[in-house]
């Protein structure tokens, strides 16, 4: 094996490890009712940082999300998001209460 196809067959397998663990950031409970934007984005996958500041807004302006259906009220968010996230959505109470 020569030196190029060693490189893209190291490259290939590291994409597909990466691709296969779920690369996203998701995995991580989070209180949707209380975490800041950055807690949003590093723990829901499908969720950056201007979802997550809409999340927060959207919570400030409306009051806490009663189901996590809810967040598909928020401009980008749609229901294959809030599914994909089930697992990791918690409605707790909201920060400061």
């Amino acid at each position: 094996m020569n030196f190029k196809t060693l490189v893209i067959a190291i490259v290939a397998a590291t994409t597909l490890h990466l691709s296969a663990v779920g690369f996203a950031h998701a995995g991580k409970p989070v209180n949707v009712n209380a975490a800041s934007a950055v807690e949003l984005a590093d723990s829901l996958d499908g969720i950056g940082e201007a979802k997550a500041k809409a999340i927060v807004a959207h919570r400030q302006q409306r009051g806490a999300f009663k189901s996590a259906d809810q967040l598909t009220e928020v401009k980008g968010i749609g229901l294959k998001t809030v599914e994909k996230n089930a697992s990791f959505i918690k409605l707790g109470a909201a920060a400061g209460k």
